[in-house]
């Protein structure tokens, strides 16, 4: 679990995010901030999105691309090639010199715009906040912007992070901003969100070594918590990473349910295989629903099974070979 988290549903990790997302993340540390910023730039390289990145006034593109050099050789490569972009809000919304949200909607349309045109799969951008005070804007102001922003994200391949200083900005703002977007970020890497609600135990995260007994405490939990005739969904949906051995514990949770209780689990294909290999096949009362990703989606994989919230696979196919989730945008 974060150690700083809000009440949003919306939790995801940096690496789940998708063109038509609008998250809000919150930092305590430069280090924190960065290892998003990487993973959230890495990300898009690799998907073929044009990526720009609006870091706090001040910081030099020298120390932007030092960092992202870290954790991988690809940024200067990417930036001679266009793909990425280093920019600031006031060039953003120049020729205008004060701040207004059509100004930059204006700005950030152009923007997605010329990455299609230009051939990219879509267009991202992280934006630190410490450009409000740059700019004289208030917080009435943002707050607008980030509530009324949605024709960005609706029909455009655009996506954006708004990352907040918990150092600058109070916990009342921090508070507002964060329900102001429709998806919260988990503000480190390698980190567990678990939050049950109505019957279903939703993880997000990472599910490894490091997180092991906080996922085998949460699936503990909402077993407890469900009926011994009802059913409890397990939705793995939003994890950037499963290991083998978090996967068997979920089988064993899932075996060891009373009888007449049943179990579903929510996962995409990587987590499918690894607990197929773990012999999730065998187990009476557990059903695997494999729900399509985007790609899957546009290639136009038959759907089959009970379709909830999203298109899904139901647990008719046979067993399959694979490993745990890797670590992959």
């Amino acid at each position: 679990m974060a150690a700083w988290d809000t009440e949003s549903t919306g939790v995801i990790p940096v690496q789940r995010m998708r063109p038509g997302d609008h998250a809000f993340v919150s930092y305590e540390d430069d280090e924190t901030a960065w290892g998003v910023l990487a993973a959230f730039a890495r990300t898009g390289l690799t998907r073929g999105e044009r990526v720009m990145l609006f870091p706090a006034p001040g910081v030099p593109d020298s120390e932007v691309l030092d960092r992202l050099d870290s954790w991988g050789p690809a940024a200067a490569a990417a930036r001679r090639r266009g793909q990425l972009v280093l920019s600031s809000m006031r060039s953003l919304i120049l020729p205008h010199r004060t701040f207004t949200p059509e100004r930059q909607w204006e700005g950030i349309t152009r923007e997605t715009e010329r990455a299609v045109r230009d051939g990219y799969q879509g267009f991202r951008a992280y934006i630190d906040m410490h450009w409000v005070a740059d700019l004289g804007a208030d917080i009435e102001t943002m707050i607008y912007r980030e509530t009324h922003a949605d024709h960005l994200f609706d029909t455009a391949p655009y996506s954006e992070i708004c990352a907040y200083d918990r150092r600058v900005f109070s916990r009342e703002v921090l508070d507002a901003m964060a329900g102001a977007h429709p998806r919260n970020l988990l503000e480190r890497l390698g980190s567990l969100h678990t939050e049950y609600a109505g019957g279903v135990a939703r993880l997000a995260g990472d599910a490894d070594l490091a997180t092991r007994a906080a996922f085998t405490a949460a699936l503990k939990a909402a077993m407890a918590r469900t009926p011994a005739a009802g059913r409890l969904v397990v939705d793995l949906t939003d994890l950037h990473f499963l290991s083998v051995g978090c996967a068997a514990d979920l089988l064993l949770a899932a075996g060891g349910a009373v009888e007449g209780r049943r179990t579903e689990v929510r996962c995409d294909a990587f987590q499918a295989r690894t607990l197929r290999r773990l012999g999730a096949d065998s187990l009476r009362g557990l059903v695997l629903a494999e729900v399509l990703d985007e790609a899957e989606k546009r290639a136009g994989v038959p759907v089959v099974g009970p379709v909830t919230d999203g298109r899904m696979r139901g647990a008719a196919e046979g067993p399959g070979e694979g490993s745990a989730q890797g670590r992959q945008p």
